[in-house]
């Protein structure tokens, strides 16, 4: 082999193996981007559980008060309640919600909006009809909890199998590449010797 073939063989050999070493890197960053992306999702996933766990204790604050309050009282306790639920409402809808949850995010401002109406026309207390509209939002809120765990589970699980197979090609070309680096050692020093 000459000097030339060899010089051929050489580059030809190292164009693939900074092919591969590109590859790897860009592996290893798009792994990087899939971990961090996970952690967002999931971070994004426990504050709406945080939101609707909040919601949760706010309506039943709201069912509490409507037994142990005389009405005035109600209303001044319920002005409170009913202004951090809102507050909530709001954090909520800036989480990412996926087309179910729309749906049953919208049910749920429906159902706190006829609640709070109701409030304001309902003179006696206790009143079943409010703890018929109470039962309507907390069904609600275990409908968007339950998504909320579902949607965590799901992605949790499609970043797992991401990762997974990021971590798997990046064994694979690290594996090319050795062979590679042994087998231009090879071509580098092999010397035939020439006939007679």
């Amino acid at each position: 082999m000459t000097v030339y073939n060899k010089i051929k063989w050489t580059l030809g050999i190292l164009s693939v193996f900074f092919i591969i070493l590109a590859t790897n890197l860009i592996d290893k960053k798009n792994f990087n981007i899939v971990k961090n992306s996970v952690e967002t999702i999931y971070a994004d996933r426990l504050l709406a559980q945080d939101i609707l766990l909040d919601l949760s204790k706010l309506t039943w604050e709201k069912e509490l008060a409507q037994i142990k309050y005389e009405r005035s009282q109600f209303e001044n306790k319920n002005i409170t309640i009913n202004t951090r639920i809102d507050e909530l409402i709001s954090l909520f809808s800036v989480t990412k919600l996926t087309p179910k949850e729309k749906v049953i995010f919208e049910q749920l401002k429906k159902n706190l909006t006829s609640l709070k109406e109701y409030e304001l026309n309902e003179i006696e207390l206790p009143s079943p009809k409010l703890s018929e509209y109470l039962a309507l939002v907390k069904d609600n809120l275990n409908d968007l909890s339950e998504i909320q765990i579902e949607e965590g589970k799901r992605e949790l699980f499609q970043s797992k199998r991401a990762i997974a197979s990021v971590d798997l090609f990046t064994h694979l070309e690290i594996y090319a590449l050795i062979i590679i680096a042994i087998f231009i050692q090879i071509v580098v020093m092999y010397n035939p010797k020439k006939g007679h």
